[in-house]
């Protein structure tokens, strides 16, 4: 894990012209208007305790020469959100933190950058050891299920996980995979749990058709260069890196068929907040919804802003990233509620989620809808 220093000097460098006509562009994104959208989605659309070692701090500041979304009058809360910092779909985080978008709901919010397992990430949510997070919903879900006091407020994006061959493997499509192995970073990874999905959907069994075998994210690709596997899946920014050269392709992905129109990513804050501080948990959700708006409006911008966090990919590469990311799908209510049944029936079918939850119910208890 790497400390925020470094992300400090490159974020000094942030280019002024792309910031200055991405802060301009925003203003009417962030209006009233937008939150009225969001308000109003009708009309649009075995416990662990937390490792300390896990998470490292980040005092990232708002873009000196950009325009920052105006303050309220009075102090401003201070709370704390995690987030993956080697996940270029999170991009929203920093963005809210560098517009300003937290300090405009009246918040003062300091970035944590997690590293541990998921459930310590959701427990020290459902502490208070943190206030809020960002994660994928395909890893967050059975954690909800054993009872995390954590409550899903809105969708952030879609897209970012890909399944990657060797361009000359003769494998094109999902059952090509029937008795071939998969390098994944860890059994239960959201790309893992979403390919089991489709491979069972593809008539295959996920666990006797398919061998997974877990390596670090960096040796993903040497894994299957070397034949140890036939193929990887992970998430972007490295599946993307992955492809540049052409010796590997692509031959699913979560924008694939009904999942283009599919939130991954989603934000969760803690129980305890949402019922003591309700105007909180709603600034909070309103401020990553307001990055998201940003960054499709400006995503140059939000490119030089996440940049320190990528030190391997060039801002192209990022810009165009997160243009494939659809950071315009941010459901909320009974959009997002549907959304996360469907991902639990899903899980179900990959013997994820117990077969005697109910799905509906489950999803009506880890939504929270907190910006009426």
């Amino acid at each position: 894990m790497k400390s925020d220093s470094q992300a400090r000097g490159r974020g000094a460098e942030l280019s002024r012209r792309h910031l200055l006509a991405g802060a301009a562009a925003a203003g009417a994104a962030a209006g009233a208007g937008v939150v009225s959208a969001y308000a109003f989605p009708g009309a649009g659309a075995g416990k662990l305790l937390l490792d300390d070692t896990a998470i490292c701090r980040s005092d990232v500041t708002r873009i000196a020469d950009g325009i920052p979304a105006p303050a309220p009058p009075g102090p401003l809360k201070k709370l704390k959100f995690t987030w993956n910092a080697a996940a270029v779909c999170s991009v929203t985080i920093p963005v809210a933190v560098t517009q300003g978008f937290f300090n405009k709901h009246g918040l003062d919010v300091e970035m944590v950058n997690f590293s541990g397992a998921t459930d310590q990430l959701l427990e020290a949510i459902g502490t208070g050891k943190a206030d809020a997070g960002i994660g994928l919903a395909l890893r967050w879900l059975k954690p909800l299920e054993q009872g995390f006091d954590v409550k899903i407020t809105a969708g952030t994006h879609g897209g970012c996980l890909r399944l990657l061959v060797p361009s000359d493997s003769g494998i094109n499509d999902l059952a090509g995979l029937k008795g071939k192995s998969i390098a994944v970073t860890d059994i239960a990874s959201p790309a893992k749990n979403f390919f089991s999905v489709l491979l069972a959907r593809s008539g295959l069994d996920p666990e006797a058709d398919v061998d997974w075998r877990v390596y670090p994210g960096e040796l993903l690709r040497g894994a299957v260069e070397k034949g140890e596997t036939h193929a990887l899946a992970d998430l972007d920014p490295r599946t993307y890196l992955f492809l540049k050269d052409g010796k590997l392709k692509e031959i699913a992905s979560n924008l694939q068929d009904e999942y283009a129109h599919r939130t991954c990513c989603i934000v969760g804050i803690r129980g305890s907040l949402v019922r003591e501080d309700r105007e909180a948990a709603r600034g909070l959700t309103l401020a990553v919804l307001d990055a998201a708006h940003w960054t499709v409006a400006n995503p140059r911008g939000a490119a030089e802003v996440f940049a320190p966090y990528a030190p391997k990919a060039s801002i192209e590469d990022l810009e165009k990233m997160i243009r494939y990311h659809t950071h315009q799908h941010n459901p909320v209510g009974d959009a997002l509620k549907k959304e996360l049944a469907l991902y639990t029936d899903e899980l179900k079918l990959v013997r994820v989620i117990k077969p005697s939850t109910d799905t509906a119910k489950f999803a009506e208890r880890i939504y929270e809808g907190v910006l009426a």
